[in-house]
């Protein structure tokens, strides 16, 4: 199982932290690249091409401002791609965001919250529970332990409350 993420700009790399932290989690491979749509577009339509041939399962697609970066490659490839909006300075992110989820009809790009790096991968992995059992099992784990979490939380604000 190997997942790619591209992003348009290497100033988008801390959002991408939040994805591989995530992958590294549930311990799926990926690789990282940056590719811009408008400043690369040759870079962009060569690998969304041969993403696939290279073993490529899904593609995370990290991008700001006009971010179409996420629908040049889900044009190209078909493979699921996930569309993650980064906050910009400008529009605080909705312009990225409507980049990213108004897509043309036959062209879908899955999109997750602005810099919503975790949701991200989570939704790849999803994606590759379909395929490998052993993921979904993680991802069941993982859902387990949000909720033990959530009821730790409320135990601490029930003592918190008695004081």
């Amino acid at each position: 199982m190997k997942l790619a993420i591209v992003m348009g700009s290497i100033s988008d790399k801390e959002i991408a932290y939040k994805v591989i932290e995530i992958l590294e989690k549930f311990e799926v491979k990926y690789e990282v690249k940056v590719i811009s749509a408008h400043r690369s577009p040759e870079l962009a339509a060569d690998f969304a091409k041969s993403a696939e041939k290279q073993g490529i399962e899904a593609i995370i697609a990290i991008a700001g401002k006009a971010a179409h970066l996420a629908g040049v490659i889900a044009a190209m490839t078909p493979l699921p791609v996930i569309g993650l909006p980064v906050k910009s300075s400008t529009m605080d992110g909705l312009d990225s965001l409507l980049s990213v989820v108004q897509m043309p009809k036959g062209v879908p790009v899955a999109t997750v919250a602005i810099n919503g790096g975790e949701n991200a991968g989570l939704l790849a992995v999803q994606i590759l529970s379909v395929k490998y059992p052993e993921l979904r099992e993680k991802l069941k784990d993982y859902k387990k332990k949000m909720t033990e979490d959530v009821i730790k939380m409320n135990k601490e604000l029930n003592e918190i409350l008695k004081k």
